[in-house]
């Protein structure tokens, strides 16, 4: 799995644990609880956790890769905390937040797949027996 999501930073870790602390949660006040069902909801939980928690450095990131770009004059050339600086002062907490609607439309979905389909796999690899 971690293969699948090289290359996404700190959100993986985020996932994985906001995911394993759900389930954990969950298994435990309703044990009978199909496991298809949970992975996918707890997945993507996780993933509107995660996107959340990293969206603002995934924006400033964007926002300085487009910086220059089709002859746009250069706003945010003070780095990084420049940049954080300058998207609060123009458009306030809420611009590092600005397009977070078509993250979540596209990580609530995915993410909880992946989870679900981990799960199930892990489940059914679990049961073929290992030749030495």
């Amino acid at each position: 799995m971690l293969c699948m999501l090289q290359g996404v930073g700190p959100s993986i870790a985020i996932s994985f644990s906001v995911y394993e602390t759900l389930r954990s949660y969950w298994h435990s006040q309703r044990p009978n609880d199909s496991t298809v069902a949970v992975s996918l909801a707890c997945g993507s939980l996780s993933g509107i956790a995660s996107s959340t928690a990293t969206f603002p450095l995934d924006l400033v990131r964007r926002r300085m890769q487009l910086e220059g770009a089709a002859g746009r004059a250069r706003v945010y050339n003070t780095g990084l905390l420049g940049t954080f600086r300058h998207i609060i002062r123009a458009e306030g907490l809420r611009g590092l937040y600005r397009g977070i609607m078509p993250e979540y439309y596209k990580v609530v979905p995915s993410v909880g797949i992946v989870f679900m389909t981990y799960e199930t796999l892990k489940k059914l690899l679990s049961h073929w027996p290992i030749n030495s």
